[in-house]
C-alpha cells in the first residue's frame, strides 16, 4: 500500500527554522517526482517546492526562494524541506505528494488534490510570536 507520511511541523517564532520530512512506502520511490504543498485556511493550495526523481531538477515558489531547500534521500525513501527565516505567512498545513510522470514545474503548478495521485495527510506549521 502506497503511503506518504509528513512529519516535523510545529510552532516556531518568526525567523526560526523547521525541517519537514516526507517518508514514503509501498512504491519505487526513486522513480517519482515529489512535491511539497501548503494550504492556509481560506486560501488555494500552493506548490512550495518540488524535486525530480534523481534530484536533478528542483523548483521553488517565489515566496520561499532563498529560504527553503528541498532535498531527498532515495536510500531512506524520504524527502526533506528545510525551512529557514520563517514568516507568519508561511503558516499552513504542509503536504507532500508524489507523481511518476510530472516534471517539477508541472508538479508545483497543480492546484487540486486530484491532480496528483498520492498525498500525505499533512503537517501543521505555525509561525507566530
Amino acid at each position: 500500500q502506497l503511503q506518504l507520511v509528513e512529519s516535523g511541523g510545529g510552532l516556531v517564532q518568526p525567523g526560526g527554522s523547521l525541517r519537514l520530512s516526507c517518508a514514503a512506502s509501498g512504491f519505487t520511490f526513486d522513480y517519482y517526482t515529489i512535491g511539497w504543498f501548503r494550504q492556509a485556511p481560506g486560501k488555494e493550495r500552493e506548490g512550495v517546492s518540488c524535486i525530480s526523481s534523481r534530484s536533478i531538477s528542483t523548483k521553488y515558489a517565489d515566496s520561499v526562494k532563498g529560504r527553503f531547500t528541498i532535498s531527498r534521500d532515495n536510500a531512506k525513501n524520504t524527502v526533506y524541506l528545510q525551512m529557514n527565516s520563517l514568516k507568519p505567512e508561511d503558516t499552513a498545513v504542509y503536504y507532500c505528494a508524489a507523481d511518476r510522470a510530472m516534471s517539477t514545474t508541472a508538479m508545483c503548478g497543480i492546484k487540486r488534490r486530484d491532480d496528483a495521485p498520492y498525498w500525505g495527510q499533512g503537517t501543521q506549521v505555525t509561525v507566530s510570536s
